[in-house]
């Protein structure tokens, strides 16, 4: 059946068939057009292409099933199948090519099951094929209507259904053959780490991108096996990770996969061996830290926070660069108002009251300035009762402490108030002084009144100058000298 269909094919076109490929340097003269392995397909290359060069395909039948052909031949027609399903047909048109795409289908479905049945080792040739195969299917430009999309709002983005490739039928067969062949006993790393190189892997990034959640699920087990199997690749896949977050938080805040990546980062970190690297710890505050700036947190927030604890319970000392960073970012992303509802909540929990409680000598100097200004003009009163709570709270525990701790920042208060009616008093004398000028020395030059307020500043300054070296610090001498 598989000929009949073939032979519907047609064997050579004046013009490229628009159904056909996703690229224009992909034309319809094709081994899946001519039915035959030995046909040359110098036309079938996009831009991964240039990443790998051409193969030549063996001379054998690729409609031919495994079965029929002896053990030493199937390696042969495994690439001749490959070479068959490179090329890619237009899905957006579910009426065209019908029988064409059954046709790939069934043969992707044959290589995933050869792949899953623990062939012979992969030769070089093989790999090469294969990777080529699953690049020119997969590796491709996001439509810019799916890429038009931004997620502001956790709200928006649970409301909104997931975009569905309509090729999927197809990808997704691809992934589970990459998926298969990257794990397979029979794919050995030294050897396929020729063809699974950076530029392989930068594409296999750039594809968390997809509006497609079936395919950032794909893509998470893909990328999570090609980072156990080749360790030369790991420090570059980290760094690429690290670029994408650093691209989404300080330039574009669009990204459909950072779930993905942050999902499988959590269980590389649980690999980080003791103590953590350097670039462990610039990885943590430079890139997982801002991530929660973005005012789409919430649709990564639960991946975010397992690493943070990870990287936390590892080593205990970036807690305080936790905290920095939540004060940091977090207040960009949630009004002041969710700030300090959620600070304000922390006191609910009986594990952190025992530990304020065992600590309070320390704890309660420090947050009670804070708790003092909101219980005084906090403008939201759901935040001021929260307020009045934590201080009465505070008070039940330790009374004394309290009352020294309102004595303090009265004092401080004081300060405060006096510093600012001395400079308040020092910028009255400026003006005065600049208002006693001629008014013609004003008309004179634009801005005069301001140039003779800064001289007349500076030279207060410079008499502070000279009365400090020239009596304050003479009898400071002579007191202690």
């Amino acid at each position: 059946m598989w000929k009949q269909f073939l032979s519907k094919l047609p064997r050579k076109s004046q013009k490229p068939d628009q159904d056909l490929p996703r690229n224009p340097n992909l034309a319809p003269n094709s081994s899946l057009c001519s039915g035959r392995a030995g046909a040359a397909n110098p036309a079938a290359k996009r831009a991964s292409a240039a990443v790998f060069p051409a193969s030549v395909i063996a001379g054998i039948e690729p409609l031919l099933a495994f079965k029929d052909v002896p053990s030493s031949e199937k390696m042969n027609l495994f690439i001749s199948k490959l070479s068959l399903c490179c090329v890619v047909f237009d899905f957006t048109d579910p009426s065209k090519n019908v029988q064409e795409k059954e046709l790939k289908r069934a043969t992707l479905l044959e290589l995933l099951k050869f792949v899953s049945e623990n062939p012979p080792k992969f030769s070089e040739p093989v790999v090469l094929a294969s990777c080529k195969m699953c690049s020119i299917n997969l590796f491709r430009v996001f439509p810019p209507n799916c890429r038009s999309r931004t997620r502001i709002s956790c709200e928006n983005d649970n409301d909104d259904e997931p975009t569905f490739d309509p090729a999927w039928s197809h990808l997704q067969i691809v992934y589970d053959f990459l998926l298969k062949f990257v794990t397979s006993a029979s794919l050995e790393a030294k050897v396929a780490k020729k063809y699974v190189n950076h530029s392989f892997i930068l594409r296999i990034i750039d594809l968390f991108d997809s509006e497609d959640p079936r395919e950032r699920d794909c893509l998470k087990a893909i990328l999570h096996r090609i980072y156990g199997k080749f360790m030369v690749h790991r420090p570059f896949i980290r760094k690429s990770i690290s670029n994408v977050f650093y691209r989404f938080v300080f330039e574009m805040e669009k990204h459909n996969g950072i779930a993905e990546l942050l999902e499988i980062f959590g269980s590389v970190i649980t690999g980080f061996a003791l103590p953590l690297k350097e670039e462990h710890k610039i990885f943590f505050s430079k890139a997982l830290i801002p991530l929660h700036k973005p005012k789409s947190l919430g649709v990564y927030f639960q991946q975010l926070s397992y690493c943070v604890t990870q990287f936390v319970e590892k080593e205990p000392k970036l807690a305080s660069m936790v905290i920095k960073g939540l004060l940091k970012y977090w207040p960009i992303t949630n009004s002041q108002k969710e700030v300090a509802e959620r600070a304000l909540f922390l006191w609910n929990n009986d594990q952190i009251i025992n530990l304020i409680a065992h600590n309070r000598q320390v704890i309660l100097p420090i947050v009670f300035p804070a708790l003092e200004v909101n219980a005084q003009n906090h403008w939201n009163q759901a935040v001021l009762n929260l307020t009045l709570n934590v201080r009465k709270m505070l008070t039940e525990m330790d009374d004394a402490l309290i009352l020294s701790c309102i004595c303090k920042y009265r004092e401080e208060q004081e300060k405060v108030n006096l510093a600012a009616e001395k400079r308040k008093e020092i910028w009255t004398h400026l003006e005065n002084a600049a208002s006693l000028q001629p008014i013609a020395e004003k008309h004179r030059c634009s801005g005069n009144s301001l140039n003779n307020a800064f001289i007349t500043f500076l030279a207060w300054c410079v008499y502070r100058s000279l009365f400090v070296h020239s009596v304050f610090l003479p009898c400071m001498e002579g007191l202690f000298g």
